[in-house]
C-alpha cells in the first residue's frame, strides 16, 4: 500500500470521530507530518488534485452523501415491502438494486470526502511551512 492509499484510509479513521473538520485537520496533520516526508506529501498532493472531480453531482454526493442515498434506500424498503406483501419474488430485486447503489453512493461519497480531508491538511501543512507560528499576529505597532 502506497503513501496516498495510507493517508485516504487515515482520513477515513478521522471522519469517524465526531468532531469539527478543525480538529480533523489537526489531528491528521500530526501524523502525516510525522509519517509521511514532504517530498512524498507533494505527490500526494498533486495526485489528488488531479484526481478531484469538479461536477456538480461528485460535489453534491461528496457533501450530501446520505441524502443522495435515501431515495435508494427508499426503493429498497419499498421492495422488500412489496415483495414480503403480494409474495412476488421478483419485487426483492428492487431490494437488492436500491441497497447495492445507496451503499455504493453513500461510499463513493465517505471516500470523496476522506479525500477532500487529506487535500486541506496537506495545504494547511504546506501554508504552515511557508509562514512560521513565531510571527506576532497582534497587527498593532507602537511608535
Amino acid at each position: 500500500m502506497g503513501q496516498y492509499e495510507r493517508l485516504i484510509l487515515m482520513a477515513e479513521d478521522e471522519l469517524t470521530q465526531y468532531s469539527t473538520d478543525a480538529r480533523k485537520i489537526e489531528k491528521l496533520r500530526q501524523k502525516i507530518g510525522l509519517s509521511v516526508p514532504v517530498k512524498e506529501q507533494q505527490q500526494v498532493k498533486e495526485t489528488l488534485l488531479a484526481e478531484m472531480p469538479t461536477d456538480p453531482i461528485s460535489q453534491i454526493v461528496e457533501n450530501q452523501r446520505q441524502t443522495v442515498a435515501l431515495p435508494f434506500w427508499g426503493i429498497a424498503g419499498l421492495g422488500l415491502l412489496l415483495g414480503i406483501s403480494f409474495m412476488q419474488p421478483v419485487d426483492f430485486i428492487a431490494t437488492f438494486v436500491g441497497g447495492a447503489i445507496a451503499f455504493n453512493v453513500q461510499k463513493w461519497g465517505w471516500r470523496l470526502q476522506a479525500k477532500r480531508l487529506v487535500l486541506q491538511t496537506l495545504e494547511d501543512i504546506e501554508a504552515r511551512t511557508r509562514k512560521p507560528d513565531s510571527e506576532p499576529t497582534t497587527g498593532s505597532t507602537t511608535p
